[in-house]
């Protein structure tokens, strides 16, 4: 007879040789029915093992591993394991986990950290994927396959994460969510994620903050940010810290806007998680972000045209704009053991996001055809000139509460998860916002005949409700096919609609070629109303306003090879987005400006393609190519106009490019290192991004005929670690007290390529209407150092 001191549990966590936490990997005890698998943060337990037992552990793309343990009886044993990945596998860590059931794609945001980059803020980076586009180094905004930003989802440790709603221009923004120093596991997929992930459109970023290994210091300073990081593991338990402050504004300086700018951004992140046992355990996350940016301009001046016409807008000015947001989020999750295949999470956290907005601004300006003589004081002809007035005093607060509770259970080969979670929203928004333009002349305020427009002045209290539910199971079919298939369930009390989802994915790799994998993926994704979605152009709530709805048919491959004296790996993806019913939309800068009164259909589809590889050492590079085209058509959408004879007609206008219609994407991330001295690197960063449509301000989206310029960029970065065993010169005190010290030399926009953000309008005295280029940043040199401590 065996007694409970025959038996004992046992709970660790598996990593590959990289560090990088694996998700799925099978642990099974020989000779038993003992057999789990690894959560989503590489941690397992299994209760009731033999003391002398022989664990099993294996994962596609990595080796099979064996081992014997003795158990100490009625205790806690703890073993860590470190799987190697297989020879034909290319490296996980830098790209992807292959076979985990799942179109996500990982992504290493320590690794990323060393190359250049403006915003300072890790999501950033993501243009650099496939299938994903932005247009403004300023901002850590982007779209993914003609989706907009409010179209993405971001999580971390399984908590869905709310960003402010109310930036306007990428100057106004801070810094991202994503602490990279803090996370160890980051996935991201651009379309036909599965039924765990929530109710958005486009994609879902899946951060993991995690237990370290070690203790961990770390610290970076330059011209435009600093930041710290502390890493503390304890027996039972352990502390992530994480502070972030960036200051930007000589950055902002080296726009064509002339002034003086004085920006402040911080962000203070930190995760304790302990266990109160084997089987429970208590994580607390804490979050304090905020920023503020405030501009006194002076001054601008304007070329733009062509070769032929070039033409010169000059202003001057009187006031000041400023904007401000301040965040606090605070999260609690229990998770429960209940046994080695039945676990338990519950999760609650709490989102408060304050916004300011106050611009009082006059400008007089001269609007000129600018003369080909060399006399810089000889303007050319007046075309214009006047003075305009803009002024914000907007304030919005954003309070989200929401709790959930998820299931994992492993049956056999299959592996189910399940969740329900209520959510409640509370948005208190005031609007007070006009423009004004008086063409007359050079005029005082008090004086001018001011034509207004754009007038909005609103007060909103919102409250809304939500439950959404799921269920997903995912099971091997056959050793080389698995198969994962879910339904997502939500409702909101503002829509009353009932929206169900279901989703399916399929992973395929040819037995006799384990160096391919086939990815086939179709599923339903509705999009519930949120705040900004509900609110029409002139600032109202449209109490008729509905969910969003797509339909997401993809096909991948996935194909590794040598070639160029390094292993490599392609990628490709086919999709096809049939958008059933959207809300039509406008972006001004990067505000969007829903048109909620309205209803369209719609359809995104294109192709991604990549490439990445280790072409200098363990230094990753990546090259993506993406062509995409999405239009939208607007129901009932019609506009006036005089045909040849002058009689009025009505034109409906049919489809029309949406506004993030972008063909052509190109990425480019390459690093290198000296062939004498390999301890200094080269990091480049280039990006492509053909033109978008855009038109002059108003509702009306079918006179968004006219293109921004593309988007074209190089950032170059240059480093020496001065701890590297490499080095032939190095201190010795550098190497005693230092795993790493970089030192990082970077030109921001190599190449000073003119982009641009927006567009300002502006009448001349015929009445003929310009579009003045609002440019973004130009050439900028950067220093920072990058210390890791050794501990």
């Amino acid at each position: 007879m065996a007694f409970n001191q025959d038996f004992g549990n046992i709970k660790g966590k598996i990593t590959s040789e990289k560090g990088e936490v694996l998700i799925g990997v099978t642990l099974q005890i020989k000779n038993t029915s003992l057999i789990t698998q690894t959560n989503r943060e590489g941690e397992f337990f299994l209760s009731k093992v033999p003391l002398s037992s022989t664990l099993f552990f294996s994962r596609l793309g990595f080796k099979d591993f064996q081992i014997d343990f003795e158990l100490v009886a009625d205790k806690d044993n703890y073993l860590n394991i470190v799987l190697i990945s297989d020879i034909q596998a290319l490296d996980e860590v830098h790209i992807t986990e292959r076979y985990n059931a799942s179109n996500l794609k990982t992504i290493d945001a320590a690794a990323l950290n060393v190359y250049p980059q403006a915003s300072g803020s890790f999501e950033t980076f993501l243009k650099n994927m496939p299938g994903v586009s932005g247009n403004n180094e300023l901002s850590s905004q982007y779209s993914v396959r003609g989706g907009n930003f409010d179209e993405n989802l971001i999580y971390l440790n399984d908590i869905e994460i709310y960003r402010p709603m109310q930036i306007y221009s990428g100057q106004q923004e801070g810094l991202g969510f994503i602490n990279p120093d803090l996370a160890s596991n980051t996935r991201y997929s651009a379309g036909g994620f599965e039924a765990r992930y929530g109710d958005k459109m486009s994609s879902v970023l899946d951060v993991r903050y995690s237990r370290p290994d070690s203790l961990s210091l770390d610290a970076q300073i330059g011209f435009l940010s600093r930041s710290a990081s502390l890493k503390v593991p304890f027996k039972n338990s352990y502390l992530l810290v994480g502070i972030r402050n960036k200051k930007n504004q000589s950055l902002l300086g080296t726009q064509n806007l002339e002034g003086d700018y004085l920006s402040d951004f911080s962000d203070y992140q930190f995760l304790f998680r302990h266990d109160l046992g084997s089987k429970l355990s208590l994580s607390v996350f804490g979050n304090y972000n905020h920023g503020g940016l405030l501009i006194n301009p002076k001054k601008r001046l304007t070329e733009f045209g062509t070769s032929d016409e070039v033409l010169r807008l000059n202003v001057n000015y009187d006031g000041e704009e400023s904007s401000s947001y301040e965040s606090l989020m605070a999260a609690l999750t229990v998770a429960y053991n209940a046994t080695s295949s039945l676990n338990f999470k519950w999760i609650s956290s709490f989102s408060s996001i304050d916004e300011e907005e106050n611009k009082d601004l006059l400008g007089w300006y001269a609007f000129n055809e600018k003369n080909g003589g060399l006399d810089p004081k000889n303007l050319g002809s007046l075309l214009g000139s006047g003075s305009n007035l803009a002024f914000r005093d907007n304030f919005l607060n954003t309070m989200i509460l929401n709790t959930e509770l998820r299931m994992y259970k492993q049956i056999r080969n299959s592996f189910i998860e399940t969740g329900i979670r209520f959510q409640s929203d509370k948005i208190k928004d005031r609007i007070d916002e006009y423009y004004g333009i008086d063409t007359t002349g050079y005029s005082l305020r008090s004086s001018a005949r001011w034509n207004y427009s754009d007038i909005i002045n609103q007060k909103h209290i919102q409250e809304i409700g939500r439950v959404s539910g799921f269920i997903q199971s995912t099971f091997n079919l056959k050793p080389n096919l698995t198969l994962a298939a879910g339904l997502r369930a939500n409702f909101n009390a503002f829509s009353r609609e009932k929206l169900i989802s279901p989703r399916v994915s399929l992973f395929y790799s040819p037995a006799f070629k384990d160096d391919i994998l086939f990815r086939f993926s179709l599923g339903s994704y509705s999009q519930a109303p949120f705040y900004r979605e509900i609110k029409q152009y002139n600032g109202i709530i449209n109490p008729n306003a509905r969910a969003q709805r797509s339909f997401h048919f993809i096909a991948g491959t996935d194909y590794e090879f040598d070639g160029l004296g390094t292993r490599l790996k392609f990628s490709s993806e086919l999709y096809y987005k049939i958008l059933s019913r959207i809300t039509p939309y406008k972006i001004e800068d990067l505000k969007l400006r829903y048109l909620s009164e309205s209803t369209a259909k719609g359809y995104a589809a294109g192709a991604d393609f990549s490439l990445i590889g280790n072409f200098a050492g363990d230094l990753m590079s990546t090259f993506r190519f993406s062509v995409m085209k999405t239009k939208e058509d607007i129901k009932d959408d019609s506009f006036q106009t005089v045909d040849e004879k002058g009689k009025p007609v009505t034109i409906a206008p049919g489809y029309l490019r949406r506004p993030t219609d972008q063909l052509f994407n190109i990425a480019m991330m390459f690093q290198d290192r000296l062939l004498q001295n390999p301890t200094y690197k080269v990091h480049l960063n280039l990006i492509y991004s053909s033109a978008l449509p855009f038109g002059p301000p108003g509702p009306e989206r079918y006179t968004d005929q006219f293109k921004i310029p593309a988007y074209k960029r190089v950032d170059i970065g240059f480093s020496k670690d001065l701890a590297d065993s490499q080095s032939k010169n190095s201190f010795v005190f550098v190497k005693k007290y230092f795993q790493s010290l970089s030192l990082h030399a970077e030109l921001f926009n190599l190449l000073n390529f003119k982009n641009t953000a927006s567009y300002l309008w502006l009448d001349d005295k015929n009445e003929n209407q310009y579009a003045v280029p609002n440019y973004l940043t130009f050439r900028r040199f950067n220093l920072r150092v990058i210390a890791k401590l050794k501990t």
